[in-house]
């Protein structure tokens, strides 16, 4: 039988009504215990009526040796006709026989029979053998005569009857007949039982949880819709708590994804007309050039370049919001240098109040994208700007540093400040946006698009360290792998 994919279940049509009666557990769940009940009945009522046929034909052997024993304990044991016909009519039998040390003497006989069909010996014969010989005279018999023998006590007399099956097998209809009515009582009533107990146990609450999952899927949106769990300790309370914490989780996730949806929209309004804006500054930038200022010139290829990253740094918000980043296209860079334009669009103090140290070797090169690894030293430098901006006073040291190492072919690039630290709950949720802003009204989208651009790269950014006046992250990037 073929598999079914998850896109063959996803294209099914989705369900929000109940589960019909006919295809619910509860009714499956009553059928098969009814069946199993008699399935177990009937495993019970085989070798019960067996035992209950050799019980009967015991019975009748015990009975003939009481008669068999007066019989030759009397002075005279030959009985009249009539006397013989009554005793063996109570009996039940055709002929009593004994033998005793091989000798073998009929007591009592009338109408003895032309044959006898079968020979039981109630000493020797096995379970399955008197399974078979019953159920062989329960459906075939009814004109068939028995010869049964064995021993009786302790007498050490075996003694033998001649009968008829035809009371043995209406004795056994009969007995079969009230077993299968009792058996049928005893199933309903044992599954009516099993099928409450279970029902209260585990349907009732499977039945709640798949309601819940089909009411949470129609409205995910909604904080009632979520399950509440029951007080319980075994594994159904234990699913119901996970499935809450889950449709929890679902349903904060898809208000974070609605609120990127949202960024994404208005970062596409604003960037319509941020762009045109930046525009007409660029072209006024393009006429400061023209004017014969040393400081002029020198500060309008700078002011150029922020004009052309901002503009980048919108459509970057935008392709987040819309999870579009564009792969990294690599080239050789002097890590140094960058380092150093970095430097020139961070919000530092006229001052100098706050240091920043290139602790990079001129000469360090790197496999990258210069605009992605510019973004990622930005970010990360302007969050440590901001950290220890609200640090005051002239003797609390503040300094930025940036400095790289290059382990075989992998580059690691560490961003240190000394600053207050990153609290608690930033650091549980470091790369996620909107919840791991270190200062109140942050988006912390700043780490998470960081952290995507170093992964496009196939490298890692992690928080090393952060304590009071010591915070560190790391930038991992290997080298890029030459083609074949």
């Amino acid at each position: 039988m073929a598999e079914r994919t998850a896109g063959d279940i996803s294209e099914q049509p989705h369900e929000t009504g109940s589960v019909p009666l006919t295809r619910g557990l509860s009714t499956k769940l009553l059928l098969l215990t009814v069946l199993f009940v008699m399935i177990a009945e009937v495993l019970i009522f085989i070798p019960s009526v067996a035992n209950f046929g050799m019980q009967w034909m015991q019975q009748r052997l015990d009975n003939a040796a009481a008669v068999s024993i007066i019989l030759m304990e009397g002075e005279d044991e030959t009985l009249a006709p009539p006397i013989r016909d009554e005793l063996l009519m109570a009996t039940g039998v055709k002929a009593i026989a004994v033998r005793n040390a091989d000798v073998s003497r009929i007591l009592v006989v009338t109408d003895m029979p032309p044959e006898v069909n079968e020979h039981i010996d109630l000493d020797a014969i096995a379970p399955p053998a008197a399974i078979a010989q019953t159920f062989s005279t329960l459906f075939f018999g009814g004109d068939r005569v028995f010869r049964i023998f064995g021993t009786v006590g302790d007498t050490g007399k075996i003694f033998e009857i001649l009968i008829a099956d035809t009371g043995l097998r209406d004795a056994m209809l009969t007995y079969a007949r009230n077993v299968a009515f009792l058996s049928l009582i005893i199933s309903l009533f044992t599954a009516t039982l099993v099928f409450y107990a279970i029902n209260r146990i585990m349907i009732r609450p499977i039945r709640g949880m798949t309601q819940s999952m089909l009411s949470f899927a129609a409205a995910p949106d909604e904080p009632g819709r979520v399950i509440t769990p029951e007080i319980r300790g075994d594994e159904i309370g234990v699913a119901e708590r996970e499935l809450a914490r889950m449709q929890a989780a679902l349903q904060k996730t898809l208000g974070e994804q609605k609120r990127l949806a949202d960024l994404g929209l208005a970062v596409s309004k604003i960037n319509h007309d941020m762009r045109n804006m930046l525009a007409s500054a660029h072209l006024i930038s393009d006429r400061l050039s023209t004017i014969d200022d040393p400081a002029v010139k020198t500060l309008t290829p700078r002011l150029l370049r922020t004009l052309d990253r901002a503009v980048t740094y919108s459509e970057g918000v935008l392709n987040y919001g819309r999870t579009q980043e564009a792969p990294p296209s690599r080239r050789r860079l002097r890590l140094h240098a960058l380092v150093e334009e970095v430097r020139n669009v961070l919000p530092l103090d006229a001052d100098n109040s706050i240091e920043f140290a290139n602790a990079v070797d001129e000469d360090f090169e790197i496999s990258a994208d210069s605009e992605h690894l510019f973004r990622v030293l930005s970010n990360l430098s302007r969050n440590a700007v901001q950290a220890m901006a609200g640090d005051h006073g002239p003797s609390v040291v503040r300094r930025l540093t940036i400095s790289a190492e290059r382990v075989d072919h992998t580059a690691r690039i560490y961003v240190t400040d000394t600053g207050p630290g990153l609290p608690q709950k930033a650091r549980e949720n470091l790369f996620a946006p909107f919840r791991g802003s270190a200062k109140s009204g942050g988006t912390g989208l700043g780490l998470a698009i960081a952290q995507e651009l170093v992964r496009a790269h196939g490298g890692a950014l992690e928080l090393v360290e952060s304590i009071g006046g010591h915070t560190v992250f790391a930038i991992t990037i290997p080298d890029a792998t030459p083609p074949a």
